[in-house]
């Protein structure tokens, strides 16, 4: 089959590689959408830190935000499996440990990360290999460029999730890229007040024009008294605005990473009775993603800018034009052209 393959920072190729087979639990899913995302990006320069950790290697194959439909299964697997559309989680546990017996198995240390992690190839092929207890089933309702959004939707979930915020409470998120449009968006459709922080006027008109009317340049933020703040940026230093700007009592949710440490006084968390929280997968949020997506809730796919083929995947990740490619921060590749 077909596959994109980085065999070096900034390096790639689409090869033939031999198709996946699965083995006692496991699924062979033929790949019909893929999402780009940050991470991918990190890795096709070379940036990203499993690589100097040790976590991942060169050649690696990309791609954790997908969706397709059930091909074959192995032993043990419910055969009803078989012809359905379907996407999964990215994080596969050991199975064995305190975390994961607690169903935490986005946080085990010994986890294979699809796409990302210890070498589990990702779904920039025409076929993938996934763990049937990954899988989460996707309804008619939610078509294949919306499926491809559950895993970004996931994080944006949790992060709204982490917010404990009730209806009527005033949220601002920093960072208007995928996941925060998401996150503003499923904060929106779950009766929050939602303002959006960015610092491009493209981005930020893009997410007016999908209907986040409250979105302002970040040197210009309304100084009002905010619930919660969800920093979805990658600038080391918008935690400590954050902590900053919500209100005593608040909470502010950290999804992005910046390159360099991001420091907070913790004083400021302290004397201000301030909750912070870290937030690392979409796991334990994509269930709830999908009834979002399914019934209306939120539509993310005026996200997705274009589809292409694997033949453009090295030029979307070095950010290169790609004709037919519109507005929106999402790219969406299709293994099948």
């Amino acid at each position: 089959m077909r596959a994109f393959v980085v065999t070096g920072p900034r390096e790639s190729a689409v090869l033939d590689v031999a198709p996946p087979v699965a083995a006692a639990g496991q699924v062979v899913v033929d790949v019909h959408r893929v999402g780009i995302c940050g991470t991918d990006v990190e890795f096709f320069t070379g940036e990203m830190a499993y690589l100097h950790q040790g976590h991942a290697h060169f050649p690696l194959r990309l791609g954790h935000e997908w969706m397709g439909e059930v091909r074959s299964v192995g032993e043990g697997v419910d055969s009803s499996w078989l012809g359905l559309r379907v996407t999964g989680d990215t994080m596969l546990g050991c199975g064995r440990c305190r975390l994961c017996l607690s169903g935490r198995q986005h946080v085990c240390a010994d986890r294979f990360e699809i796409g990302i992690r210890n070498d589990w190839p990702g779904a920039l092929a025409e076929q993938l290999l996934v763990p049937a207890s990954a899988l989460h089933a996707l309804p008619d309702s939610v078509d294949d460029r919306a499926g491809a959004l559950v895993e970004p939707g996931g994080n944006a979930m949790r992060a709204v999730q982490a917010c404990d915020a009730q209806p009527g409470s005033r949220l601002l998120v920093y960072g208007p890229g995928t996941i925060g449009l998401l996150a503003a968006l499923i904060a929106e459709s779950d009766g929050l007040e939602v303002y959006l922080a960015g610092r491009s006027d493209t981005s930020l008109e893009f997410a007016r024009s999908i209907g986040l009317q409250h979105a302002w340049h970040a040197d210009d933020v309304p100084d009002l008294a905010y619930d919660a703040i969800i920093d979805c940026t990658f600038g080391v230093d918008v935690p400590a605005a954050a902590v900053s700007l919500v209100q005593p009592g608040g909470r502010v949710v950290f999804i992005g990473l910046s390159g360099a440490p991001s420091r907070i006084d913790t004083r400021d968390l302290v004397l201000k009775d301030v909750t912070a929280v870290g937030i690392l997968s979409a796991s334990p949020g994509l269930a709830q993603t999908i009834e979002h997506y399914a019934d209306g809730r939120v539509d993310p796919r005026p996200l997705v800018a274009g589809t292409v083929g694997l033949a453009d995947v090295g030029a979307a990740l070095a950010g290169d034009p790609i004709p037919g490619v519109g507005a929106g921060p999402k790219i969406h590749i299709d293994p099948r052209t």
